[in-house]
């Protein structure tokens, strides 16, 4: 249920109601629009009176939400979240280019790519350092001392640093990383999601390969739940009987997600298609149909990567896709 308020609203009595909604067992989530601010109610609504709400003389009306998705449900807070990692801003029409490789391979590569990436203009710097493998004899990442390295580009080129956390274990390494992400294999890892939840650090949440939207944002409801409204939605491609590609962009999702929810939404063509040739054409359209960014994978030797070289863009081929992008949101904005 939202409770919308009349505008000019005296402080003193938006209180007294949100004092009163609270001692009917309820929590009270505020957003201050433009125009109206508006109450959330979360928990068992059946205990309050709504057309009692409703005569208030500071109330302008009360509705519904039957979504089972609160905190991040665009009715609860019709304004856009933007989220600021550093110097970069994710939401609200901007266009953030989160790059990197698929996984850190050693302090020189990673370094050598953010110099590289800085220059083109990215705006947040992505390597993994814990790997979700499918084969356990596959690289498993450099794990903390990747994140060391992270840090040392970080100092380098001022960009800020984003990383995949595997388990709760291992937050504690996490305590200077900008960006924390959730793979898609750990989208329904609700202990993983409150405890990233609690720490309150901004985290970008991947869909599962398998995840409705409805679920998807269900996972982003746990995270906010917990205390953390900094989250931001990215669709990487989910399965379906296309062999082409290892997954297929679900890029309708990008219109939809920006309709139910308020949260920043970002694609990654590169998990999506699991091809370097297919990332530009498919990072274009990303951004025509409304993301606020594009997660996209960057390695300086491709052929020899440890990890997803085939999906990953060569260095000096991102400057010109960021460019591209650029001018794309520039005409559909």
């Amino acid at each position: 249920m939202i409770v919308i308020l009349k505008p000019g609203v005296k402080l003193e009595k938006r209180e007294q109601l949100i004092n009163w909604i609270k001692k009917q067992g309820l929590d009270v989530h505020i957003s201050e629009g433009s125009v109206h601010t508006v109450l959330g109610l979360v928990g068992d609504t059946s205990k309050v009176d709504k057309e009692l709400v409703e005569s208030l003389d500071i109330v302008h009306a009360v509705r519904p939400v039957s979504d089972p998705f609160k905190l991040c449900n665009r009715k609860f807070h019709p304004d856009d979240t933007v989220i600021d990692i550093g110097s970069a801003r994710i939401g609200g029409g901007s266009l953030c280019l989160i790059a990197g490789p698929g996984a850190v391979e050693s302090e020189e590569q990673i370094v050598t790519v953010a110099r590289k990436l800085k220059a083109a203009g990215a705006d947040i710097l992505y390597g993994g350092v814990f790997k979700s493998r499918t084969s356990p004899y596959a690289f498993q990442g450099l794990r903390e001392t990747g994140i060391e390295y992270l840090k040392t580009a970080k100092k380098e080129t001022g960009l800020p640093i984003a990383t995949e956390i595997m388990g709760v274990n291992d937050l504690p390494h996490f305590d200077e990383v900008d960006l924390i992400q959730i793979g898609a294999r750990n989208v329904q890892n609700f202990e993983l999601l409150r405890e990233v939840g609690a720490c309150g650090k901004p985290v970008l949440l991947r869909r599962g390969i398998a995840n409705t939207l409805k679920e998807f944002l269900m996972s982003a409801e746990y995270i906010m739940n917990a205390g953390n409204e900094k989250v931001i939605l990215c669709e990487r491609g989910i399965r379906t009987f296309n062999d082409y590609t290892k997954n297929t962009l679900d890029l309708a999702a990008v219109p939809l997600l920006h309709e139910l929810s308020h949260l920043p939404v970002i694609v990654d063509p590169s998990n999506a298609t699991g091809s370097a040739r297919l990332v530009p054409p498919m990072a274009l359209a990303a951004a025509a149909c409304g993301a606020d960014g594009l997660s996209i994978e960057v390695h300086d030797d491709p052929m020899h990567a440890q990890t997803d070289g085939a999906r990953c863009l060569k260095t000096e081929e991102f400057p010109l896709l960021a460019s591209r992008l650029r001018r794309v949101r520039e005409v559909t904005v």
